[in-house]
């Protein structure tokens, strides 16, 4: 899929959105709107302690909870969604060890999913769980974070697949005004650490923001934006505002109209 992305010019729209947020229904609404304009579509698993998340996410893993949302009706959402784009499976440890490790991994590639990024797994913390993933069909994305350098970059890197999630700021996700400082470089020096596609994420919430990281990354990643802007106006909104991203990615790369 990357190959044919860089073959045509084309930045990776990849939105995030929390499986059952602001209930089932809009959340499957706003997945299958999602696949209009993505090409690659994180869905994040409920948790009852999102330490990585701010508020947005907070809020939105909260909600789904309340609801009845667990990743056993995640992977039945994903399901039934029928995205035909790559699903990369956005998750704690936790919920997938209470599942079932072996389980999940069969079950998440059976209905869709190429990819599993685990936000409380460094690096080497857990080689048994980290070798699981990697030797099934699933890609084992891992975030990297801008204080990353020297040999421990090379570690996250050695092991990861599929493509790199770079974390555009210290802290936890949330929207921002402005981009953070030392972007270029950051990119540039992961970059010579990894061949694999990298995707940049945390506080991208605007076109513009969108078009500056498109010249830098092979992916934009946009999550809280999107979570609140499906909370707060609904799923046609929600499918809007990746509408206005997608604009500015091809504006970016040259596909669409200036």
């Amino acid at each position: 899929m990357w190959a044919g992305l860089r073959d045509r010019g084309r930045t990776a729209l990849i939105p995030y959105l929390t499986a059952g947020h602001p209930n089932r229904a809009a959340s499957l609404d706003a997945l299958r709107r999602a696949a209009e304009y993505s090409d690659i579509i994180e869905v994040g698993v409920a948790f009852s302690d999102p330490l990585a998340d701010g508020p947005t996410i907070q809020r939105s893993t909260f909600e789904a909870l309340s609801q009845g949302m667990t990743l056993p009706r995640t992977l039945d959402l994903i399901d039934e969604a029928r995205l035909e784009r790559p699903v990369v499976v956005f998750s704690y440890l936790n919920p997938v060890m209470r599942y079932g490790l072996d389980r999940f991994l069969r079950d998440a590639v059976q209905v869709g999913a190429v990819g599993l990024l685990l936000t409380d797994l460094p690096a080497g913390s857990d080689p048994a769980v980290e070798r699981a993933v990697r030797e099934s069909p699933l890609d084992l994305i891992r975030l990297v974070a801008p204080t990353t350098t020297g040999a421990r970059l090379a570690e996250v890197a050695q092991d990861a697949q599929g493509f790199l999630y770079l974390v555009a700021r210290l802290g936890v996700t949330g929207a921002s005004t402005a981009l953070a400082a030392g972007l270029t470089e950051y990119v540039a020096r992961v970059r010579a650490a990894s061949p694999l596609p990298l995707a940049v994420g945390f506080g991208i919430s605007t076109p513009a923001q969108a078009r500056t990281v498109a010249g830098l990354a092979d992916g934009v990643v946009v999550g809280s934006a999107l979570v609140e802007r499906l909370g707060r106006d609904g799923p046609v909104s929600a499918g809007q505002f990746l509408a206005e991203l997608r604009r500015a990615l091809d504006q970016a790369s040259g596909e669409g109209p200036a």
